[in-house]
């Protein structure tokens, strides 16, 4: 399996060790730190927090709020998944337009950052006046995300195919299937096994990046603390809960891609990873 780094020695590995451990006592004091001039400008105070202990905030605020971002977030997985195999499958194809045009497609959304999409789909369906306006928002979300993250998941498509051994398609070709046969039925099915893992990963950037969408008015649970807060006095507070939220939801979405990235390495040659689409070794058999 190849590395992106030589394997450090033992004592780069003491060096690294107590870079952590000095690293941690700077966050851990500047943690502290912080704590204490919270608690000089009452933020700590107790009744500022308790009425998170209450069913108002949740019912009436926060759980409408992740409803919303996680409906924004599930309609743009399924949407970026779709946009990525089709271009991904482009940027693979035989005919050298279809492969230009692909590529284009990927690198431009790439490139355009994702809440200037959003701003510009919010303000040009806007405009149009081809759907309510309160769907607006939502579909610029949506549209905003998928253009981006599609783009990725195309590359993880791409690059998946491209690190399979040659020996996948040779031996599809021999038992008589076409480029195209091959590339559909045999390459890219195991290259998404590989690169599942990173496809998970990417899920996380989705949820987060839902949160842009309090930019252009989309009610997520962004907003939805930032509204509870400022009614009650305590914007802080509900920022951190809202924060809280998204480390939990992120966390668990973490975890299920080191387990699928633990079974996934039983399967295959070597382990899987779940890492950044440009960061990706992926590994198969012949």
């Amino acid at each position: 399996m190849s590395t992106l780094f030589d394997v450090p020695g033992p004592v780069a590995r003491r060096r690294m060790l107590w870079v952590n451990i000095a690293a941690t006592v700077v966050v851990l004091g500047i943690g502290v730190w912080l704590l204490m001039q919270l608690g000089a400008k009452g933020q700590l105070d107790a009744d500022l927090w308790t009425p998170f202990l209450t069913a108002s905030p949740w019912v009436n605020y926060l759980l409408p709020g992740l409803l919303d971002t996680l409906t924004a977030a599930g309609i743009s997985i399924v949407t970026s998944a779709v946009f990525g195999f089709v271009f991904g499958l482009g940027r693979l194809s035989g005919s050298r337009t279809l492969r230009v045009l692909s590529g284009a497609v990927v690198e431009f959304f790439r490139a355009v950052p994702v809440l200037l999409m959003m701003i510009f789909f919010y303000l040009g369906l806007g405009q149009m006046r081809i759907m309510e306006p309160s769907d607006v928002p939502l579909v610029a979300v949506v549209l905003g995300l998928t253009f981006y993250n599609g783009s990725v998941f195309a590359e993880l498509v791409r690059s998946g195919v491209h690190s399979l051994p040659r020996g996948q398609r040779e031996a599809a070709l021999a038992v008589g299937l076409r480029d195209g046969q091959s590339l559909r039925l045999v390459e890219v099915p195991q290259a998404l096994i590989a690169m599942l893992p990173a496809i998970t990963s990417q899920l996380v950037v989705i949820l987060k990046d839902t949160a842009l969408g309090v930019i252009i008015t989309y009610p997520d649970l962004l907003d939805a603390a930032r509204r509870f807060g400022s009614g009650n006095g305590n914007i802080l507070q509900s920022l951190v809960v809202a924060a809280l939220m998204f480390i939990v939801l992120n966390y668990g979405i973490t975890k299920l891609a080191d387990l699928m990235a633990g079974r996934l390495g039983r399967r295959t040659a070597g382990r899987t990873r779940a890492e950044a689409p440009s960061l990706v070794v992926a590994v198969g058999k012949d």
